[in-house]
């Protein structure tokens, strides 16, 4: 009995791991493509030398999605 509950929490915790190591490397890539759209299409609107302005944008960018994407998470949640 103690160790089939062993070894469902640990199946658990492996699942909560895994989970948040595929977050952690989803949260990678969309830095990267958010970074190259900002030096694409942003960078060439702003005078030559003012990488602190689009590192704002950037920051700006980020910060809306992520309001954005836990906004539509807690509604799914909440409908449930």
């Amino acid at each position: 009995m103690a160790n089939k509950k062993l070894h469902k929490e640990l199946l658990k915790q492996m699942i909560t791991l895994s989970t948040s190591g595929f977050g952690l490397v989803a949260a990678l890539a969309w830095n990267e493509a958010i970074q190259a759209f900002v030096k694409e299409y942003i960078d060439q609107y702003i005078s030559v030398g003012s990488g602190i302005i689009s590192r704002f944008i950037y920051a700006i960018i980020i910060t809306a999605f992520a309001v954005f994407i836990t906004y539509q998470l807690t509604k799914i949640v909440k409908e449930d």
